[in-house]
């Protein structure tokens, strides 16, 4: 028996980096998953994974800023699987500027669609069709330890993360209120080793020019090593699960110490 068996999870983001590890932690442990990303073919290979290894698991193309996609894409899962279980909005980009003064507005403005909006509409409607099914669930919201600390360089980032965090914490008081047996948490990763450091790059070394994240975890994280997709993805199997039943508006810090530093 696993963890999860018989839920439904949708995982946005989930073409690669952390979401993939959390689509096919979630999948390992019974889920089906429903993977989403705009890299349609990294998607459809974290799907194939999956199947690969006894899992279940779809795919669709979704846009997480358009309110219409995810519409869409939560009357596909009610018509598939008639319910859902457990939301990780985990779908984020990260944009680094060497200055708040040269960031262009376009840019701040994408970073916070995706992040936050993003975030928004998934739990608007993924918690609707959680409360219709009426068996509960949990809603897992990405942030960052730059939601809980700031960086000269990630001032527009740590903005939609921490806009993440408390949006995570309010939601979680209004599902407890409701007693709809929804749980809402947020997740914080320190240095992970994922492609968002394609974008961050931009406020050090240039566009696609990540930093070296090995040198920079012996100098900045307390444990001297930086994380992998997998390490998040443990984490968020257990606030899934009922294992987490007591669990709500909790940030779940996953940095190596980071952020006690």
């Amino acid at each position: 028996m696993g963890l999860l068996d018989s839920k439904v999870a949708i995982v946005t983001g989930g073409a690669s980096g952390i979401g993939a590890a959390c689509a096919r932690r979630l999948a390992a442990e019974g889920a089906a998953v429903v993977v989403t990303d705009i890299q349609d073919d990294l998607g459809h290979g974290v799907v194939a994974e999956i199947a690969k290894d006894g899992g279940r698991a779809r795919y669709f193309h979704h846009d997480v800023t358009s309110e219409e996609a995810w519409v869409e894409v939560m009357a596909e899962i009610k018509a598939i699987f008639g319910r859902l279980d457990i939301l990780v909005n985990n779908a984020g980009i990260g944009l680094g500027s060497a200055s708040i003064t040269t960031m262009d507005l376009a840019a701040f403005r994408r970073q916070q669609a995706v992040n936050v909006d993003g975030v928004f509409l998934g739990v608007k409607h993924g918690l609707l069709l959680m409360r219709e099914a009426g068996n509960g669930g949990s809603i897992v919201n990405m942030s960052s330890v730059a939601g809980l600390k700031g960086s000269p360089t990630l001032a527009a980032y740590s903005a939609t993360k921490g806009a993440v965090r408390l949006f995570t914490k309010a939601v979680a008081l209004e599902c407890a209120a409701a007693k709809d047996g929804v749980r809402v948490n947020s997740v914080h990763p320190g240095i992970i080793e994922t492609p968002i450091w394609l974008g961050i790059g931009g406020s050090t070394g240039g566009a696609n020019t990540p930093p070296d994240l090995d040198a920079l975890s012996s100098l900045a994280v307390p444990l001297g090593v930086k994380g992998v997709p997998e390490d998040i993805a443990q984490g968020v199997l257990w606030l899934a699960s009922d294992h987490a039943r007591y669990v709500t508006g909790a940030e779940l810090v996953i940095d190596g110490g980071i952020s006690i530093r």
